[in-house]
């Protein structure tokens, strides 16, 4: 009997497996936009570090026989009314945005996202009284709530800070509310419950690593809104007070000479929309690579 010939076995090459990270940096800088973003923050940070090197004067000491003095070579962005140095006081800006728009979103987001894990874990009565006080805080606009915390706590750095963070809490709380009752109801939560895991162990360890990750859009966006927050606080004069250096008191200052030295204005308020503008591009960036249908497209 004549055996009949089997076709060789054809040896299946696996396609090379990209990895998660280097997907997620496909994805988030495809974008040229993205680029500009995380390069003008980049910028923005080291320049706030290094602001003494940088700037050319003390931002703060005044010289009232050259106030008001046109841009040139000893004045790159000329001089304020009290004489003092644009361009020193644009660079010193960038630290007080830097330490408000930081220290207040992680202020806020911890709190926020405790807050918001508890009542979507919880549930009950817990979840009834925390989502209650954030939606008595989300019937101001966020603005007008840190302009009302701010005069009554008053002005200055520590106190902007805590105006913008409580006026902030309310959206994560409510986004890590609603992830975590999404997330809660999944297989391997409910298999934690099933074998009697405590409800902290379980939040930590399996909860909050798969609710995070739509916050980290929410955190790069609120960080733009923080600054251009206090910079409205700062224009109005209840921010950053006098003498400290603060783009929306520059601002302020500034508009008074508008038709005749617009630099003065021009100047941070350029610095505040490029800022703002660059977190709004990453936090775009980020929303694109967290999105498992994109990034399973490249």
């Amino acid at each position: 009997m004549n055996e009949i010939p089997t076709a060789p076995a054809v040896e299946t090459i696996a396609a090379p497996k990209v990895s998660e990270w280097r997907r997620f940096l496909r994805v988030f800088f495809q974008r040229k936009l993205v680029i500009v973003g995380v390069a003008v923050i980049l910028i923005w940070v080291l320049t706030a570090i290094f602001a003494p090197l940088i700037a050319t004067y003390d931002p703060n000491v005044q010289n009232l026989k050259e106030n008001l003095q046109p841009p040139s070579s000893q004045h790159w962005i000329g001089t304020d009314n009290m004489g003092r140095d644009v361009f020193s006081r644009l660079v010193y800006g960038t630290r007080t945005a830097l330490y408000v728009g930081f220290g207040t979103v992680v202020i806020s987001a911890i709190i926020g996202m405790i807050l918001g894990l508890l009542a979507g874990y919880l549930g009950g009565v817990v979840n009834a009284i925390i989502m209650r006080v954030m939606d008595a805080l989300m019937g101001f606009p966020m603005l007008i709530l840190a302009l009302l915390l701010a005069a009554v706590l008053g002005g200055g750095l520590q106190n902007v800070i805590i105006a913008l963070s409580i006026a902030t809490i309310p959206g994560y709380t409510r986004l890590m509310c609603a992830e975590t009752l999404s997330v809660r109801e999944n297989e391997y939560v409910m298999a934690q419950k099933a074998i009697g895991s405590r409800s902290f162990r379980t939040m930590v360890r399996h909860v909050f690593p798969n609710a995070f990750q739509p916050l980290l859009v929410l955190i790069t966006t609120m960080i733009g809104n923080v600054i251009l927050a206090e910079a409205g606080l700062s224009f109005i004069g209840i921010g950053i007070q006098p003498p400290g250096a603060a783009w929306g008191s520059m601002a302020s200052a500034g508009i008074r000479d508008l038709g005749t030295l617009p630099w003065l204005c021009f100047a941070p308020s350029l610095a505040i929309a490029v800022v703002v503008f660059a977190f709004n591009m990453v936090g775009d960036g980020l929303r694109d690579a967290l999105d498992p249908k994109l990034r399973g497209t490249l």
